[in-house]
């Protein structure tokens, strides 16, 4: 495989002009690439709740702008009514996705600006605004890049003996289509690839397939190698000596290190564990949530049961998988216990156990 540099990606699933935050709609991938237009906080979220956009630090960005463009609406019709306005706003897209701590961060960080800016002219509010989700985009790209760099570091230096090409191991998708960079898990395996050969190998990630819609786009996009899995196969493979390392993205890392992240990944977490393989979390030091205690304190999303059993079509429409009437379960995530994690990779270094009084240090201001 050709070395590359960072970053190497053509993806971009976001942009914002002027009160239209366009999303890449990641519902049709890989088999159209189609955008959502939002112009107000309800379209996106709708977009967030929806999984037109997603991933924890991309809906955080894209809440952001999505503030923004609520702003602009409001100041071309109501100018007097732009705080409560966009205190409604941010309930709505607090409220969209309730796991991922990236997104009521963001929306922390937009409504201090107008707490600060009450009072002033509408229309430099609405700059002020636009700015500050100008640098949370900035921020989460040169953190990903970070990220990359530290964790690609940590792996690299555990194959220090590894004869041939590592095969690295990831679920969901973290990459360019869930943040404003080059990802975070990818990130990891894109700075890798800078220090040479990768297998990549993504779980298909049911019932959703980020991993095969995904994942795989993104990285074939790259000129990466990458090969689907079936979720059920990871552990046997483990098991085999094919895999060398797991990277994993995270929507909420609790103070002591536990993380959740999309279903499926404490499994991996324990098939890696009990193979000697190194499992490692990469996240941004925004998905650390000290305020929350431990795993058990998180909030796990639970989607319509739905998704399980009606498989989207390309051409849109579904296609039952289970007799009609049959229920099903959808926790959206799961928690991995930070005794298994065996590195929280974060723009600000390396956490290794026990994780928490690192990840304090990170999360500090």
């Amino acid at each position: 495989m050709t070395k590359r540099s960072v970053p190497a990606t053509r993806v971009s699933p976001y942009s914002y002009v002027a009160g239209r935050l366009r999303l890449l709609d990641q519902r049709r991938l890989p088999h159209e690439e189609a955008f959502v237009d939002c112009e107000s906080a309800a379209q996106t979220a709708e977009a967030i709740r929806s999984l037109a956009v997603r991933g924890a630090p991309l809906i955080g960005v894209a809440a952001a702008y999505g503030l923004c463009a609520e702003a602009r609406r409001v100041v071309a019709r109501v100018p007097d009514d732009l705080d409560i306005a966009l205190a409604l706003a941010a309930e709505r897209l607090v409220s969209s996705r309730p796991t991922a701590v990236n997104l009521a961060w963001a929306v922390g960080r937009m409504r201090a600006v107008v707490e600060a800016s009450s009072g002033g002219a509408a229309g430099e509010r609405v700059l002020l605004l636009e700015a500050e989700a100008d640098r949370i985009a900035e921020e989460d790209r040169l953190a990903c890049l970070a990220i990359g760099r530290f964790g690609a570091a940590w792996l690299s230096a555990r194959w220090s003996g590894l004869v041939g090409i590592p095969t690295v191991l990831t679920h969901c998708n973290a990459g360019a289509l869930a943040t404003a960079g080059i990802g975070t898990a990818l990130g990891v395996v894109r700075a890798l690839a800078v220090l040479g050969p990768v297998a990549i190998l993504a779980d298909e990630t049911r019932p959703y397939l980020q991993g095969a819609r995904l994942t795989a786009w993104e990285l074939r996009e790259d000129g990466l190698d990458v090969t689907v899995l079936p979720d059920v196969a990871a552990a046997s493979l483990i098991a085999r000596g094919r895999v060398h390392g797991v990277v994993v993205g995270a929507d909420r890392i609790a103070a002591n290190g536990d993380v959740a992240n999309k279903v499926g990944t404490y499994g991996l977490a324990l098939a890696a564990r009990a193979h000697g393989v190194p499992f490692v979390v990469a996240a941004p030091t925004t998905t650390i949530d000290l305020a929350t205690r431990d795993g058990a304190s998180i909030p796990i999303e639970e989607r319509d049961g739905r998704e399980v059993v009606a498989l989207p079509l390309p051409g849109g429409g579904t296609v039952s998988l289970a007799p009609d009437g049959v229920g099903a379960l959808y926790p959206a995530f799961d928690v991995t216990p930070a005794a298994l994690v065996d590195a929280i990779v974060t723009e600000r270094g390396v956490s290794e156990p026990p994780h928490a009084q690192a990840l304090a240090r990170f999360a500090a201001p």
